[in-house]
């Protein structure tokens, strides 16, 4: 009998103990959305379940939601290393350790003589894990040190790519993306119905709403759906607060946030031939609102919020006094792409993002804008 996708992902977590949960870098609301219900569906059904991502993303922004236990920002004991001892021939008749500041030490003691070295080696174990579980990320790169300090795992364990990017390179042993989804959290609402009607939960529903009502921006985006406004109806009835949801998500900022938004639109410039909207953000409009760089995302969506007639939205800051780092956004997602790959950097959930030589933000963001200008004539 061949199972369809639904069938698959409830063998393969029925089948499983040990389930990783990966989002990309600074994960958006869409990805926490989706990641949280699903830990909460994990946790319901007695798996061991981890949630591990780089970064804060919209953690905080997040914050009223119910938080999973186990969220961890890097991978770290996945894999034993053991060392294997031939004894045909001479016992081992003690181990014992002993730690020093930057050194472990262990001690071996043979039951005649010396050991041999050729007796002994070292042998690489199973990961711990039976299933990796990726949500809303485009690629494996996106997940960043995630990614990068563990690329084996990846590879020796099944991967479950969940996704809603038309980007997306299929990187999963199942790929489970519907680019004609409003959202990761609407494809993860779909695959946990087909395996229960009731394995959502009112905490999960919330979750899950949250998710697609931060992707469709409270539903006004144009990649709203009737099938995402049917599933936000259901997820209400099932317990979801939608307008506790959007106070928290578009009415209620940090004050933090509204200082740093007050000075960067005091710097806003308007570039109207390309359509592109952009600012520099200097250390010290960080210091002066108590703000940090993991508000730009959410400065950048406010720029885009309220000047509907710009295409191109983009913020140079000093993420370090000689560090310049950019953010691109677009209404054509595939322009903000294609901005950050001439400037060799990166693309993951809509948002382009590459790094600039220089200590200007105000200087390298005019130089950049005219090579945007060049890119879009």
């Amino acid at each position: 009998m061949i199972l369809d996708q639904g069938q698959q992902f409830e063998k393969i977590i029925s089948e499983s103990r040990e389930i990783l949960v990966l989002l990309p870098k600074d994960p958006v609301g869409d990805a926490i959305g989706a990641a949280w219900a699903l830990y909460f569906f994990l946790e319901k059904r007695k798996k061991n379940v981890n949630l591990v991502f780089e970064g804060d993303g919209m953690m905080e922004k997040f914050s009223f939601l119910p938080k999973p236990e186990r969220v961890l920002h890097e991978l770290s004991g996945t894999q034993d290393f053991i060392l294997s001892f031939n004894t045909k021939f001479n016992k081992i008749i003690d181990i014992k350790t002993e730690k020093l500041s930057e050194e472990l030490r262990v001690y071996i003691t043979p039951e005649k003589g010396s050991i041999d070295p050729r007796d002994f080696s070292f042998i690489p174990s199973r990961f711990k894990y039976d299933v990796l579980i990726v949500l809303g990320s485009p690629d494996r790169e996106s997940l960043g040190k995630i990614f990068e300090e563990s690329p084996d795992i990846f590879y020796e364990v099944p991967v479950i790519n969940i996704d809603h990017h038309g980007s997306n390179d299929r990187f999963g042993k199942m790929n489970i993306v519907d680019i004609a989804a409003s959202s990761t959290s609407e494809i993860l609402l779909d695959l946990l119905e087909k395996i229960s009607e009731d394995a959502v939960d009112d905490v999960m529903a919330e979750c899950l709403l949250a998710g697609i009502i931060e992707a469709t921006n409270s539903f006004q985006n144009k990649n709203t759906t009737p099938k995402a406004l049917r599933m936000s109806a259901a997820l209400m009835a099932r317990g979801a607060d939608q307008q506790k949801i959007i106070r928290f998500l578009f009415k209620t900022q940090p004050l933090t946030v509204l200082k740093l938004w007050g000075r960067v639109m005091a710097r806003l410039r308007w570039v109207e031939e390309s359509g592109l909207i952009w600012a520099p953000v200097l250390l010290e409009d960080f210091v002066q609102s108590r703000s940090n760089p993991a508000d730009i995302v959410l400065i950048l969506d406010k720029i885009m919020e309220n000047y509907s007639n710009g295409k191109i939205f983009l913020v140079v800051y000093n993420e370090l006094p000689e560090k310049i780092k950019v953010i691109v956004k677009s209404v054509d997602p595939d322009v903000a792409k294609r901005i950050a790959m001439i400037f060799d950097g990166k693309f993951s959930a809509q948002i382009g993002e590459f790094n600039y030589e220089g200590t200007d933000a105000q200087e390298a963001g005019e130089k950049i804008v005219n090579k945007i200008k060049e890119i879009v004539r």
